[in-house]
């Protein structure tokens, strides 16, 4: 007798948790109502599309020079890559501060540093993605070119929430 009380006020919490938020699963409930709120402002999907837009110009920037360093310039693929990423994350990083999150202008400096760091992390990522798709002998300029592809998201993402964020 003394255990069914138990129980049953154990399962009487656990409806109380669900219903009012609190417990186990309460911060996932959360998080999800907080990115449904986020998906739901009209800010956060003009943002995603200057960045698209940005994210192409540094498209045809990273790749043109990735081109010219490879072809031209004779360098190894992960030297080209590297070189064109240098020039392709300083042309997106000036447009995305100064018109994607230009309303979230903080410090350039603390900005430009989170900026490449964020950078340097989907640079290794997409390096990764790039010797991946070489070895299954992929042409060197089409694998870049689905490398940067494949990392888009994670750039949005840490640019978004922690590069631009004030």
């Amino acid at each position: 007798m003394r255990g069914q009380r138990v129980e049953e006020r154990g399962e009487a919490a656990q409806r109380e948790n669900k219903v009012s938020g609190t417990g186990r699963y309460a911060g996932a409930s959360v998080r999800a109502a907080s990115v449904l709120d986020a998906l739901r402002r009209r800010n956060n999907w003009v943002q995603l599309v200057k960045f698209g837009v940005v994210g192409a110009s540094g498209y045809i920037v990273n790749l043109t020079a990735y081109a010219l360093l490879l072809n031209e310039a004779g360098l190894h693929y992960v030297a080209a890559a590297t070189g064109s990423f240098l020039l392709a994350a300083s042309w997106n990083y000036w447009w995305n501060r100064a018109w994607t999150f230009r309303a979230q202008r903080g410090n350039f400096g603390i900005q430009g540093m989170r900026f490449f760091i964020v950078s340097a992390a989907v640079y290794g990522a997409n390096i990764g993605v790039l010797a991946t798709l070489v070895s299954f002998g992929l042409g060197k300029i089409f694998a870049q070119a689905i490398a940067i592809v494949i990392v888009t998201p994670l750039n949005f993402l840490g640019n978004k929430l922690w590069s631009f964020r004030c």
